[in-house]
């Protein structure tokens, strides 16, 4: 017995005709007899404008369903449409596009371009990426293989030469670069802002960068790199930078951070005052750190202030009620509450501003501008996930040059070349000095850029080696360096990571209420970090002495009374001004050196109901 295809034999032997579900949006909505025959339909008629443009078919004869989907939030990409492996966006509708006939709407209905979804991609497609690659196969046709990439991705310069976790990395540290960030900068009151002094527009650039006006917003340098070592100072991801470079605004930046405060109210009509505390002021400061402050108590534009300055002196009523004096007068006391530059920053008052807040109090905003010039520690990176911090400021009279008295402004390691294999980086320093030879912009476009062979050519006609190499001569002896060096331009980014805004140290200062040990943070003065870590490599190198230093003596040592009889802690009554353990009410004791936080721990014990005991013996 000849059987079709929608056909199949039941269990008593009778013919069975399959059905195809049909699914709208998830939903079953009914079934039909010949589901190929029906979503063929479908997409015909989608095509010449019959159904919406919005909807989108997947046939699984697998399991005989058919899903139509209408429903909004799904991702969807444009194709063109190939027919017996020739493209619909004929040569004739370039021109009309070209001329501006023809828009992107017009290709849509007349169903040259066709938007899919996820599901009807895996049903029916076989995209090619190029025009040249058709065969009577493929169904469809990439509009441009850069649209494979994301908004990041395409307008990284040469990303299909560089491994993808350098393309992952470039990605994440392009939003990290300093830059032009709003036109509008100098009448913004953001809470926090860099902004670089002369930003340049990219040589090696990709037409995304162009479409999404990238080039208006620029985030970078244009340096002179050479890739060599130098002394051991850039070892690793480190990198050499020339200090007369930096002298002439090279990487140069201004950070802007703002300070806000407002007189408000509370119940019982008290309320908050910028005015200059008076000394009877409880929790009045040093006299010093309200010198810049104005007549009303607000502090002066364009004065220089560092750590501590008062910037907005402000009194506010007591946290309790009023307290009776010791003449039985009920007198209002104030507490001091302005606010203060933090420790470790400084930089000039650049504007301030006076308005009045949603609860129509007053309210004052200050910023303050400090300029970040490039130093050792600060963070650099290029466009292909190439980071690195300064290791060293060089003098340009130091550093190698060239023939021609170019002096590079970067000297980075070679080893960061081979092992990243971000042929990419190599690629935008050799076409960015071909470009500043022929003054012609670098397409950097993913997949269509400009190639290798013209950068080449184009060095060769001024002069250069193809390879980008050049023979440098020792700023120190002015000896020729025997190898030849690469040396060419690419596009550098600063990184917000700066040593100014992360430097912390600490002598003394604050500690927890809880635990006796050192806060935590740069922001709350906190003490440095000393891990386990730390901890096992001060053992391995026997230093007991210097490990109890650290996790002691400088962290929150305490001397508690223990009791020779009972192993508990003992306690100081204030009222009597006796001590005695307020278990067995003994004042056999003992002062014995512990850390705080083992106080503490034996407390938590004590409260879940297990008694701990420290027995006492003597040091033999």
């Amino acid at each position: 017995m000849l059987l079709s295809k929608k056909e199949k034999l039941g269990k008593d032997g009778e013919k069975i005709v399959e059905r195809t579900a049909v699914y709208l949006n998830g939903r079953l909505v009914g079934f039909h007899a010949d589901g190929e025959t029906l979503v063929r339909q479908l997409r015909e008629q989608k095509r010449n404008g019959q159904i919406t443009q919005e909807a989108n078919f997947a046939h699984n004869p697998k399991t005989s369903e058919l899903f139509i989907n209408t429903d909004s939030g799904r991702a969807r990409r444009p194709y063109i449409l190939v027919e017996n492996g020739r493209s619909k966006y004929t040569p004739e509708l370039k021109e009309k596009v070209a001329k501006g006939e023809v828009g992107w709407t017009d290709l849509v209905k007349m169903g040259v371009v066709e938007y899919l979804d996820c599901e009807e991609e895996d049903d029916v497609s076989y995209v090619a990426v190029r025009e040249e690659e058709l065969t009577p196969e493929h169904t469809h046709l990439e509009i441009d293989p850069i649209s494979i990439t994301g908004v990041t991705v395409s307008q990284l310069p040469f990303p299909e030469y560089n491994s993808s976790p350098r393309i992952t990395m470039a990605c994440a540290m392009g939003k990290q670069s300093l830059g032009l960030y709003a036109s509008n900068f100098n009448i913004r009151v953001d809470s926090r802002a860099h902004f670089m002094y002369y930003p340049q527009r990219p040589i090696a650039r990709s037409r995304p960068y162009e479409f999404l006006k990238l080039a208006k917003r620029p985030a970078g340098q244009n340096f002179v790199v050479a890739i060599t070592s130098y002394y051991g100072y850039n070892m690793g991801d480190a990198v050499v930078m020339n200090r007369n470079a930096v002298d002439r605004a090279l990487g140069r930046s201004v950070f802007y951070k703002t300070y806000e405060s407002e007189e408000r109210r509370y119940p019982g009509g008290q309320k908050d005052k910028f005015e200059i505390p008076q000394p009877t002021v409880q929790g009045y400061r040093d006299e010093a750190m309200y010198r810049h402050l104005g007549e009303d108590g607000i502090v002066v534009p364009e004065a220089g202030v560092g750590a501590r300055d008062v910037l907005v002196g402000k009194t506010s009523p007591p946290r309790f009620l009023e307290e009776v004096s010791s003449f039985g007068i009920s007198e209002e006391k104030k507490r001091e509450n302005s606010v203060s530059i933090k420790n470790g920053e400084d930089g000039t008052v650049d504007s301030v501003m006076l308005t009045e807040s949603p609860a129509n109090n007053k309210l004052v905003k200050i910023r303050v501008r400090s300029i970040k010039i490039p130093e050792a520690g600060d963070k650099f990176a290029s466009r292909h996930g190439q980071k690195g911090v300064i290791g060293l400021l060089a003098p340009q009279e130091d550093m190698p040059f060239t023939k021609d008295g170019v002096v590079p402004d970067l000297i980075i390691n070679p080893h960061a070349i081979p092992s990243r294999m971000t042929a990419g980086h190599i690629l935008e320093m050799l076409g960015a000095k071909a470009a500043c030879m022929n003054c012609k912009q670098v397409d950097a476009s993913a997949f269509n850029g400009d190639k290798e062979e013209a950068f080449k050519k184009t060095l060769v006609e001024y002069g250069f080696e193809d390879t980008g190499m050049e023979t440098l001569y020792d700023g120190l002896s002015g000896e020729p360096i025997k190898s030849k060096i690469f040396i060419g331009v690419i596009y550098y980014q600063k990184l917000h990571h700066l040593v100014s805004n992360k430097m912390h140290v600490r002598s003394r200062g604050p500690v927890q209420l809880l635990t006796h040990q050192p806060t935590e943070g740069r922001a709350r003065e906190g003490g440095l970090r000393f891990g386990e870590m730390e901890r096992d490599c001060l053992i391995g190198y026997g230093a007991g002495l210097l490990l109890r230093e650290r996790l002691l003596e400088e962290s929150d040592k305490t001397t508690e009374l223990v009791c020779n009889k009972c192993g508990s802690i003992a306690v100081h009554d204030h009222i009597k001004n006796r001590e005695y353990c307020p278990l067995c009410e003994s004042t056999d004791l003992h002062p014995v050196e512990m850390s705080y936080a083992f106080k503490l721990l034996l407390d938590e014990i004590k409260a879940i109901g297990i008694f701990p005991r420290l027995l006492l013996r003597d040091k033999a």
